[in-house]
């Protein structure tokens, strides 16, 4: 199981912050980490990677081929595999042609909704009941303990795929049916599954910073609040596990979330803190590393 960069449009907007300065300057600091999260799963629902329509009726007019071969339809078996690579033609000639082509998406969001708190008290009760031999419950319990988007993209390997239905093509032509079938078979059970798993309380640490960034000046008091939060979320990040691939650690951030408060408190020039807090987070985000992983499906 090798890593891999997810594709370019999923990435794209996971790494997004999903605040909206000018509708959520009168929300409380609760209400905007709830918003957040609403906001990322619609975001990520909105934004499904586009199923490639070509590539999608490749795949039947392959599946095809291969019921008409075991129906010795060996004519018409050759005519469905040309048709399929047709229907490749314009994808496999456009520039940057991806080698992983997305053709279904998946999301599920599991979201622990206590404290870093809770997540402790949570943690001792596991050890108790691991102690105890509850094992079941114990896993039961560790499980709860997410609070996470998960997308999952399945792609079709450009790069072995359109090879292999030429190769079938080839056997028909050769009049060695069974090893086409065989070729077909293999093309159509080879797939790439690509998951990115991105904490919630890093996306409302994300939005709650970049909310008190706007109303800093004009509302010092439910901008400190927004600090405090934030700060407390990437408490609950922490212990529940999710680490980065960053140079920057949750104690730099806690640090630099207090250094902004400190300058809200007082004379309230935090802009040039504000900026390098939400810089850091960004990029502590871009490298975090829950799971990010590649696995071929046969």
């Amino acid at each position: 199981m090798k890593k891999t960069l997810l594709s370019t449009l999923v990435a794209s907007l996971l790494l997004t912050s999903f605040a909206s300065a000018d509708t959520n300057k009168t929300l409380t600091s609760k209400e905007v980490s709830v918003k957040a999260t609403q906001n990322a799963a619609k975001k990520a629902d909105d934004n499904k990677v586009q199923l490639v329509k070509e590539a999608l009726t490749s795949l039947t007019l392959s599946a095809k081929a291969l019921k008409e071969l075991d129906e010795n339809k060996v004519d018409d078996a050759k005519k469905s595999i040309e048709l399929a690579l047709g229907k490749l033609e314009a994808i496999l000639a456009a520039k940057d042609t991806p080698k992983l082509l997305p053709i279904e998406n998946r999301m599920v969001i599991k979201n622990f909704v206590g404290t870093a708190d809770d997540v402790d008290v949570a943690l001792k009760t596991v050890r108790t009941l691991m102690d105890d031999g509850k094992i079941q419950e114990a896993g039961e319990l560790l499980y709860s303990l997410q609070s996470e988007i998960d997308l999952t993209v399945v792609s079709l390997p450009l790069v072995s795929y359109p090879d292999a239905l030429k190769l079938a093509s080839k056997y028909i032509i050769e009049e060695q049916p069974s090893k086409a079938k065989e070729v077909l078979k293999l093309a159509l059970s080879t797939f790439t599954e690509v998951e990115q798993i991105v904490p919630i309380p890093l996306i409302n640490t994300i939005d709650l910073v970049a909310i008190a960034t706007d109303i800093a000046k004009e509302n010092k008091d439910q901008a400190l609040k927004h600090l405090a939060l934030a700060s407390e979320e990437l408490d609950k990040a922490e212990r529940l596990g999710y680490v980065s691939k960053s140079a920057t650690t949750y104690k730099q951030l806690h640090g630099l979330i207090k250094n902004v408060e400190k300058e809200v408190k007082g004379p309230n020039k935090a802009e040039k803190l504000f900026k390098e807090l939400g810089e850091k987070l960004k990029e502590f985000k871009e490298k975090i590393l829950s799971s990010d992983k590649t696995e071929s499906k046969k």
